[in-house]
């Protein structure tokens, strides 16, 4: 039986970009499949994008989620730095990798690591995450926008926000044989840490430069939602106090202006009760998108507080303006 044809709730996600923090991300869907749910679509910017790969493969073939806890567990962040040998003259040596590859890092650490994850679960492409007319008869989707998994990048060639695989025919590819892998590299590509991805030409980097919380992509155009969009976001709900970002060095500055820039654009979809009340918001303890050396601990605590966040969410759902399969009433 299809995801969609099954008696579970269900809830599509929207997964915030997080970096090192995504283990909150896992911590809250375990809390969310714990209480019945599955999860027909996902929509993921950078680290949302890896968790969404590794949720939507699993539910795909029908694997438990909870072995999932043990691989993100085993990720080696530290590993995420896999520079150059000329990593070891230092500033000098990244001042040159910068200029050359426009970024620190390669990322081909992670798109190993994620390629030997999906290959276990038995997922390798788009085509094996696409959603037919015999699973979901009642799906208002485009046939071209049938899939589990979108990826959110952006194509600063061209100024626009890509979607993979709903915007592959831009490019020419074929969105059933791109791989989920080369797709979730792209939208982790932080602008000046990691080398951008290339796209038929087009340089694409992280999702969040457009968009990295889109949680109406899944919305129906006829407002007649069969079950709800849940968003997960790894920042702050509104009106909670942010921690202040040092902006003293020029580096601190130009940290500063790139948080802001890779965290501004949704943000007024925060101002907006539609958005807030189906979204879970999990404390990330002030823990960056970039600290690579986060210890064991500190990611514990981040997955028990996205436990934690969604349980609060469940424990109010739905709330006054929305009816349980996730139509807003206003």
């Amino acid at each position: 039986m299809s995801v969609e044809g099954s008696d579970a709730r269900k809830a599509d996600l929207v997964l915030e970009g997080g970096g090192v923090k995504g283990i909150g991300l896992l911590g809250a869907i375990m809390a969310l499949d714990g209480a019945g749910y599955t999860f027909p679509r996902i929509a993921g910017t950078s680290a949302g994008a890896i968790v969404g790969a590794l949720v939507a493969a699993s539910v795909t073939v029908g694997k438990p989620l909870a072995g999932l806890v043990g691989v993100m567990r085993e990720l080696e962040y530290p590993r995420f730095r896999d520079g150059t040998a000329l990593d070891r003259l230092w500033v000098p040596g990244r001042v040159v990798q910068l200029l050359a590859a426009r970024g620190i890092y390669k990322g081909r650490y992670v798109v190993a690591w994620l390629e030997e994850q999906l290959r276990t679960i038995g997922v390798e492409t788009f085509g094996d995450l696409r959603i037919t007319a015999e699973d979901d008869p009642g799906s208002a989707l485009p046939p071209g926008e049938r899939y589990r998994l979108v990826v959110m990048t952006s194509d600063i060639s061209r100024g626009q926000l890509v979607r993979l695989p709903w915007d592959c025919a831009r490019y020419g590819i074929d969105p059933d044989s791109m791989r989920i892998v080369d797709a979730v590299r792209a939208s982790m590509s932080i602008p000046f840490l990691f080398e951008p991805a290339r796209l038929k030409g087009a340089t694409v980097v992280d999702g969040g430069m457009l968009s990295d919380f889109p949680v109406e992509i899944f919305d129906r155009p006829d407002g007649q939602a069969r079950w709800p969009t849940f968003g997960i976001k790894l920042s702050a709900r509104p009106g909670a106090v942010v921690k202040a970002m040092p902006t003293g060095s020029i580096s601190d500055f130009a940290l500063a202006c790139l948080r802001t820039l890779l965290g501004e654009h949704d943000q007024y979809h925060l101002d907006d009760d539609h958005v807030v009340e189906r979204t879970i918001f999990v404390d990330t303890l002030g823990v960056a998108a970039t600290d690579f050396d986060i210890d064991a601990p500190t990611q514990e605590a981040l997955y028990a507080n996205g436990q934690a966040a969604a349980s609060r969410f469940l424990a109010q759902w739905p709330p006054a303006h929305f009816t349980a399969e996730g139509r807003w009433t206003g």
